[in-house]
């Protein structure tokens, strides 16, 4: 066992036996927000005033089951005001306070506005997107574009989220998100990611948590920030649960039933969920590309059309069980199963100069591809003593199996001689096999006097073993081995620690100082190549957090950190995937990984209203790199590095109330980027400012009907060599509750005007390229959900302590 092991299971061991430290150097003020439903209030703002002059002391912002915890170190008489946009606000009566005190207030009562319209009583609507200071949080339960749609579709919705065509997701213009669901991460690359999301329905979603730049407490991997999904924590004591059923046409009709089930008894609880999902849609791409030749242009124009119908299956299980009212444990389970089918077709007509000649390739791409996935967790938290000092310890194992067999058959022929085109045949079978064992210990002690001590250690061990197996024949001839067939296996050792100071400057200035540890051990086997890649370093990844209340409704927070981005593993294998003739994809085992040095200062007004100005640097920075063979006239793209990317982002959040029954929340962002790097023998010097507008409008209408409009445009972008055309595109969505909502009905429509087409152009060096991509985004969703609830509140966790190595998983 390697030293740098046997320490960190040493520290861990000693984190474990951590033991009440806790002393009672200030006042302890905690309850918990409902409404008359008996519904938790979450996100809710609760503020220590002193009872005499009503100045406010300090603050503190309800969780998820609206539980809030306010530390003070003041002496004297004060009282709490409770404000929350759709509910009333509430002052409490006037009681005192004194270090070592604790005033529990238990369940608080809240009522909710009510608004007035055309003589029909209607709920005022509540805010879809909060303000904080170190997040944004998008609410997503209840809404209407939840019904029906994806966990993918409201990401892509999301402030400052953008979706590209190969399912990256960029927030504020940069790519290198980390995704996690309920604090723990994903583990997946982009294309998986993308389908497990999919699989995933909105309706399951309470709100997605926009980190622009966490703090070290966090994975030090996702260069431009996280993404944390929360799903929803029931709170029903007995049994609560859901089945729905729908689908979607956009040509084609896509399937989906799923149901969830939550039990508690005594002091046992349980939840699980069945999800099967089709999603099916045609990728319709057209490619027009230059060849300079020393006779002329050789122009090859081709267009292709892709049917992928895809289907998955998603389960999540978890049990907790409380041993006493301080500790708990629980397990989670997931298991997911993927397949797909894919039929492409593409038709090339090529020009040569010199002669009126023209020469064609009609090729077929018949791919089958499978997935499994199987992921555990154990979990333990420990509240150690009354003033919040808390231990909790994760332990994961993820094991996927991905398999994929590509037919690509070409044929080629000249003028209209197609009846003697000539044959050949690509045939690839890919198998791949991960599995990752990652366990964390975080440890919170509160010192008194605001002041809070946060650490813990994490490590991940990752073995991938990827088999890529590649063939050729040409008419009738059998198949002959190709000498770029690969097997490549990958090992990864991830160890880290992490510790995190939280104190004020004064009573209008506090801080969060914070710095993160990583060592990693690598090992890269190109079993076929006979060749072994080591790498072996330490990175120190600080952040600096410091909030300014500069009065009761405006805040200013200024915040720091460095981040980085380990390769996806597939990426490091040297494999050749043949895309279609023309093209092809190859990995890259000498791609380092990339770091970011990022920083922001964000202007809240109210809770509600934003302004944030951000600047980022990244080094090393990943971007999918085309080069061109002007004599074979293909095209090879695969991930670089390249020397320096920056980003400068001005970002407007702006919300307000058209009527009460009728409220809207807008985003309008500015994003300046430059990429700066040789690529082989050319220098890429290349920038843009793009504009990114999005305006989201929740109705409520009479006779219980509910309506949702969004419309967002994505102006021109750069990214590395291509040049990306500004679209746009809306959707919109209505639903209706019946029999005393336990049944729903949604009807959601998306890209209702065919706009969210994909049009860019990579001129750089020698290539002239001309890229089109619509993947029938324009559809109908339809949703029937009935739900049943029998029971008193309770609370259902989901915990994980996995990290970022999901996330490069394919």
């Amino acid at each position: 066992m390697k030293i740098s092991t046997q320490i960190f299971l040493m520290l861990f061991s000693f984190f474990l036996g951590l033991s009440n430290l806790a002393a009672k150097e200030f006042s302890q003020i905690s309850g918990q927000l409902q409404d008359k439903k008996g519904q938790f209030v979450p996100f809710a703002n609760v503020a220590l005033l002193e009872a005499e002059s009503g100045a406010m002391i300090t603050g503190a912002v309800t969780d998820e089951s609206g539980k809030f915890l306010i530390e003070s170190a003041r002496v004297g008489k004060v009282q709490l005001s409770i404000s929350s946009i759709g509910y009333q606000s509430l002052k409490t009566e006037v009681f005192e306070i004194k270090p070592g005190v604790v005033k529990e207030f238990g369940l608080i009562a809240i009522e909710e506005e009510l608004g007035n319209l055309d003589e029909v009583t209607v709920r005022s609507t509540r805010p879809d997107i909060i303000v904080e200071a170190d997040k944004t949080i998008v609410n997503v339960e209840g809404t209407v574009m939840a019904e029906g749609n994806s966990a993918l579709d409201v990401i892509g919705r999301s402030p400052g989220v953008y979706v590209d065509e190969n399912n990256n997701i960029n927030l504020n213009g940069r790519s290198g998100v980390t995704v996690m669901i309920n604090d723990r991460q994903t583990y997946m690359s982009a294309n998986d990611l993308a389908n497990f999301l999919r699989s995933m329905p909105a309706d399951n979603i309470k709100s997605i948590e926009i980190i622009n730049n966490p703090t070290s407490r966090f994975d030090a991997e996702g260069t431009a920030g996280v993404i944390n999904i929360r799903l929803k924590k029931n709170n029903i004591n007995g049994m609560f649960g859901n089945i729905q059923a729908g689908g979607m046409y956009n040509g084609l009709f896509g399937p989906n039933t799923g149901m969830s089930l939550n039990v508690k008894k005594g002091k046992w609880t349980n939840q699980a969920s069945l999800n099967y999902n089709e999603f099916n849609f045609v990728n319709d791409i057209s490619i027009n590309r230059n060849f300079q030749l020393e006779e002329g242009v050789s122009n090859f124009d081709q267009h292709s059309s892709i049917t992928m119908k895809n289907r998955s299956l998603f389960f999540n299980g978890g049990s907790d069980y409380e041993i006493n009212d301080k500790h708990s444990v629980g397990v989670n389970l997931q298991a997911s199963q993927y397949n797909g089918d894919n039929i492409g077709k593409s038709l090339t007509e090529i020009t040569n100069p010199g002669t009126v000649d023209l020469f064609f390739l009609r090729s077929f791409n018949d791919t089958e591809a499978a997935n499994k996935r199987i992921f555990g967790n154990f979990h333990y938290v420990g509240q150690l003593d009354t003033l919040g000092t808390k231990l909790s310890a994760d332990m994961d194992f993820t094991r996927m199996k991905s398999n994929s067999n590509s037919l690509l058959t070409n044929n080629r022929w000249m003028n209209d001689n197609e009846l003697n085109a000539g044959q050949d045949y690509i045939l690839t079978l890919n198998e791949m096999d991960y599995s990752i064992f990652t366990s964390k210990v975080d440890f919170v002690k509160p010192l008194g006097k605001g002041r809070v001590l946060e650490t813990g250690l994490k490590g991940s061990w990752v073995t991938s073993d990827n088999d890529l197996d590649l063939s050729k024949a040409v008419e009738e001839e059998p198949f002959e081995p190709d000498p770029n067939s690969n097997r490549f296996i990958y090992e990864e050792n991830v160890l880290a620690a992490y510790a995190l100071y939280k104190s004020k400057f004064s009573e209008k200035v506090s801080f969060q100082a914070g710095l993160r540890t990583e060592y990693s051990d690598i090992k890269g086997n190109s079993v076929t190549l006979g060749r072994v890649d080591k790498q072996e370093y330490i990175d120190l990844f600080p952040s600096l957090y410091i909030q300014q209340q500069v009065s009761k409704d405006y805040q200013i927070v200024y915040n720091a950190n460095r981040r980085i981005n380990r390769p996806n593993y597939r990426l490091l294998n040297p494999f050749v995937y043949y895309i279609d003739p023309l093209t092809t994809e190859t990995g890259n085992p000498y791609l380092r990984p990339q770091y970011s040095n990022n920083l922001e200062m964000n202007h809240v007004y109210k809770g509600a209203y934003q302004l944030t100005l951000g600047y980022s640097l990244t080094t090393d920075a990943f971007q999918q790199i085309f080069t061109q063979d002007e004599e074979s006239r293909t095209t090879t793209t695969f991930t670089a590095n390249l020397d320096k990317a920056q980003n400068w982002n001005v970002r407007a959040m702006i919300p307000f109330e058209i009527k009460k029954w009728w409220n809207t929340n807008n985003m309008v962002q500015v994003t300046n980027s430059r990429w700066k790097s040789m690529i082989g023998d050319a220098l890429l010097d290349v920038s843009q400012t793009s504009l990114t507008v999005r305006s989201q409008h929740t109705i409520n209408l009479p006779k219980g009907f509910r309506a949702e409009l969004m419309g967002m445009y994505v102006g021109p972008a750069q990214y590395g060599q291509a040049s990306i055309k500004g679209f746009g595109w809306v959707d919109a969505g209505i639903s209706k509750d019946i029999l005393k909502d336990k049944l729903s009905l949604t009807v959601n429509g998306t890209d209702l005007f065919r706009t969210q087409i994909i049009r860019a152009n990579v001129q750089f060096d020698n290539i002239d390229t001309k890229f089109e991509q619509y993947r029938s985004n324009q559809g109908v969703r339809f949703t029937l959900r009935y739900k049943f609830a029998k029971g008193e509140n309770f609370r259902v966790s989901n915990r994980s302590g996995s990290t970022e190595e999901r996330n490069r998983l394919d």
